[in-house]
This record gives C-alpha cells, structure tokens and sequence, in this order.
C-alpha cells in the first residue's frame, strides 16, 4: 500500500505543473480580456431596454448563458495553444520534460490548469450573470444606475490596485488585476443583490436568479470538453488550426441531433457511431429549461459530469498519444 506522504511525493510534478500552468495563463493579458469584457459586457446587457413584451429579464439570462459560453470557448482555445503549442515552439517543453516530468504528467498537467482558468473565468461571468439578473427590467421598469456604477465602480478600482501595486511593488499586474477583479466585483454584486432592494411592476421584489447556477454549471462541463480537445489538437497544431478545429467540432455538435441523430433513428449504423462519438452540446446548454419558472435538477448536472468526464477522458488519451511521439527539438 501507497501511503499518503509517498502518494503527493509522487503527485507532486504533476501539482507543480498544474499550478505553474495556472498562473502562467492567469498572467496571459488576453485571459484578463476576457474575464473583464465578459463580465462587464454580461451586466452591461442588464442596463439596455429591449421592448421584449414582458420577456426583458428572459432575454439577458439567455444572452448572460451566451456570452458564458462563447468567452469560455475562445478562452479555451487560446489557453491550450499559449500552454501547450506555444511552450513546445518556444522549447519550454523540453526544458520541463528534461527534468524528472513524463509526458503524460506535463499534459495532464497543463490540462488541470487549463481547467482551473476557465473555472475562474465561468465564476467571473456567474458573478455578472446574477447582478445582472438582479438588475433586469421591463418596460415599466428603468435602469439601476447605482448597481451598474458599482459594478464598473469596482473593475475600475481592480484595474487601480494592480497598477498600483505594479507601480510601486513591482508585482505582476496581469495576476493582481485578475484576483483585483473577482474580489471586488464579487464584493459589489454581494452588496446589490444581498443588501438593497428594489421593487420591480406588480409590487414584485428584485432578485438574483439563482437557477443560473446549474446552467452555467453545465456549460463549465462543456467548456472543460473543449479545453481536453484543444489541448489534445495543440500537441500538434497552432492557434488558429487548434481553432478551427475546435470551433468545427463545436457547430457539428450543436446540430448533431438533425445530422446524425435522425439517421441513427432510422437505424443508420454509421450515424449511430457518429451520433456516440460527437458531444452533444444541446444537453449542456439547458437555457429553454429556465423559461416559465423551470428549473435544472441537480440530478441532471450529476449525471452530466459522468459524461463530461468520459469526453474529457478520451480527449485527453488522445492527447497522450498525440504529444507521445511529438518531436520537441
């Protein structure tokens, strides 16, 4: 038997390139692009009328969910290049690999990382998504200027604090804008949505919708999908490559149902061999689930994550094979 102590001795290259991997992509400036027009962008969405009929509210959690996912495909991909691809151009993995690291710890390794940066980032735009629930309206309602300025209040003093501490500490300012960021936008969602109220038409109260939670959490899953395959498609191939590649696997997704799922319905074996292998992206972006009151059952995101992660396992058992043979000099 294995003790505790030998177990993280052994596990311990892989925790080091894990953790490496995370802050090396936290202090990537376009990761902090994203995390902060994303979430901005999301709450921005809360502030606009839109003549919906009543559906205004349904409108911006739908478009929040969007934004989620779209930020954190683009994410994905240009993580797994700047980790993988980018380090094997510049040399970086040999150097890694030269020392007591296998090549099947580096890339699992990269890949908890990778999968660590876009939790952070689809907990960035959770964040937005409930303020902005919160501060959805109608057409009898009106903007709520003081959330709004309290939100942009407080990306606009996380942007000050790291430059600040840039400034005067020499700290790297990426990373401390980043945490600069959560922390404080957090802290001023918390205070809107905990510590005001606000009466909407109808003598209803204004609150954060926290049905968004298993939703954005199923598009977390689909986003750690197509981290395993970018990185799997890195081993081999360039940004842009890794993102077409990426985005085409996505849209076959999205349609899987109509291209092979009719086929395999009609007793098509080949569609039916297609329909097993694609991931099917409209079983983790439940939006409709939320409409008239409806809610995702926790069951269902249980049983979600045991797809996820048979995806990501054979994702990632072809990114081994891919990177095995890959030539680094």
């Amino acid at each position: 038997m294995i003790g505790a102590t030998q177990f993280l001795e052994r596990m311990r290259p892989f925790f080091t390139v894990g953790f490496n991997a995370f802050m090396e992509l936290v202090r990537q400036p376009i990761y902090l692009l994203l995390l902060t027009h994303s979430g901005a962008f999301i709450v921005f969405l809360a502030a606009v009328p839109y003549f919906g009929l009543g559906e205004d509210p349904k409108l911006v959690k739908d478009m929040a969910l969007a934004v989620t996912l779209l930020s954190g495909l683009l994410g994905a991909v240009l993580c797994a290049s700047s980790s993988v691809a980018q380090e094997i151009r510049s040399g970086t993995a040999l150097t890694v690999l030269a020392k007591p690291v296998g090549r099947g710890t580096f890339i699992l390794g990269k890949y908890a990382g990778l999968a660590g940066t876009l939790s952070l980032l689809t907990a960035s735009n959770l964040v937005a998504g409930l303020l902005a629930s919160w501060m959805a309206f109608d057409a009898y309602g009106e903007t709520d200027v003081m959330a709004l300025a309290m939100y942009f209040g407080a990306g606009i003093g996380a942007y000050g604090v790291a430059g600040f501490l840039n400034f005067f500490l020499r700290r790297v300012f990426v990373a401390d804008a980043v945490a600069a960021w959560m922390a404080l936008t957090s802290g001023a969602a918390a205070w809107v949505t905990f510590g005001s109220e606000k009466q909407l038409a109808f003598g209803e109260m204004a609150a954060a919708d926290w049905r968004l939670v298993p939703a954005v959490v199923l598009i977390l899953f689909a986003l750690w999908m197509i981290a395993a395959l970018a990185l799997a498609c890195s081993t081999r191939l360039d940004t842009i490559p890794t993102l077409a590649v990426c985005l085409a696997f996505f849209g076959i997704g999205l349609v899987s149902d109509y291209l092979f799922g009719r086929p395999a319905q009609a007793g098509a074996w080949w569609a039916q061999v297609l329909y097993d292998m694609t991931p099917n992206w409209q079983q983790l972006y439940l939006a409709e689930a939320l409409e008239d009151k409806g809610r995702i059952p926790w069951g269902y995101v249980g049983r979600a994550a045991g797809y996820a992660g048979t995806v990501v396992v054979a994702a990632l058992s072809c990114a081994l094979l891919l990177f095995e043979d890959r030539e680094l000099g």
